[in-house]
């Protein structure tokens, strides 16, 4: 298997995602293509002093920056390295593709250079994030601002599938982010999705609230880009916040430093479930290809788990399922 990946997206770049892909075809298995300038990348590993063993590194133009226009992924900055991994995954020369590059110039690289699941109607960014008690998908996180409850329909049914197949979770609890619990709140949009939701065959609970999302009240929880993607800051804030709190409280004194040592394995439990590095990224759900976003601030670590992902990914069948099960539907 061979993965794609993007080695000059992200703010490590490119040393922390050589050595994530080092990482990567040792502990994984797998042959990765390294796109970007192939001086630096060659200096980068002769500097870090690493092999080159299952990796192949593939020319390409630039890099294309935040600030650009994400359009320019198709046309001016095709060549890339984020579009020239995106290429690779499209032409069947990857069997999948990761970067911590720009967000919406991913969604649209793979939206329309990747292409689209057959009957998937947009693809969409789902962040695995952490709950009380397990682990869930948030579908939109971002990619389309304005959706339709249909929309709404399939994000769960790719959230589901995910979850079943990479996650190992049994028939997941799909639950609508929305202003409370009643069936009768919401704006049309809610509305139209929880009708279309409770006739879906999905294991639908209902709305639920952002409180209760991250309190592990449901595994798959959908909403529109817009509201997706305000919650996933409000989570990342939060969660940066805890951290800085609890380093505050414990090392305020030499008596919250000795309780501090008491509850280390506990500590250090919460820390690696919160820890996005222990994930890997997002998937761009309802692309023909694997498509993973990795954190922009992603660390060896998290680029060996956004690739440990993709290959996970391509192993599980998920774009097969997906489009089996969207095609199931609308022939019902």
């Amino acid at each position: 298997m061979k993965i794609a990946v993007d080695a000059f997206g992200g703010d490590n770049a490119p040393d922390e995602v050589v050595k994530g892909a080092v990482q990567a075809v040792k502990e994984l298995g797998v042959n990765i293509a390294l796109t970007g300038d192939v001086y630096k990348l060659e200096d980068c590993f002769k500097r870090l002093g690493l092999p080159k063993d299952g990796i192949e590194l593939v020319g390409a133009d630039g890099v294309i920056e935040i600030e650009d226009d994400p359009k320019q992924i198709l046309k001016e900055k095709k060549d890339c390295s984020m579009g020239r991994a995106l290429a690779l995954a499209a032409s069947g020369e990857a069997d999948a593709m990761v970067s911590a590059g720009s967000t919406a110039a991913l969604v649209m690289g793979g939206t329309l250079t990747v292409k689209r699941i057959k009957g998937v109607k947009r693809p969409a960014m789902a962040p695995i994030l952490p709950g009380t008690d397990n682990m869930y998908i948030l579908l939109d996180g971002g990619a389309n601002l304005d959706c339709r409850p249909e929309m709404i329909k399939q994000f769960a049914v790719m959230g589901s599938i995910y979850m079943e197949r990479i996650m190992n979770v049994s028939r997941p609890r799909v639950g609508l982010l929305n202003v409370g619990a009643e069936e009768e709140k919401g704006r049309e949009l809610e509305q139209g999705s929880y009708k279309l939701l409770g006739e879906s065959g999905l294991n639908f609970i209902g709305n639920i609230e952002a409180r209760d999302a991250a309190l592990g009240g449901a595994d798959v929880v959908v909403t529109d880009g817009f509201t997706g993607n305000i919650y996933l800051k409000t989570v990342e804030g939060m969660g940066s916040f805890m951290k800085k709190a609890l380093k505050r409280l414990f090392f305020k004194n030499l008596g919250t430093k000795i309780s501090a040592l008491l509850v280390k394995g506990g500590i250090n439990s919460l820390t690696k479930q919160m820890d996005y590095r222990e994930t890997g990224g997002s998937p761009l759900l309802g692309t023909a290809k694997p498509v993973i976003k990795a954190h922009g601030s992603s660390d060896a670590l998290a680029f060996k788990n956004a690739i440990r992902q993709a290959k996970e990914f391509v192993e599980k069948d998920v774009i097969n399922e997906i489009e089996r099960t969207l095609n199931v539907n609308e022939n019902d």
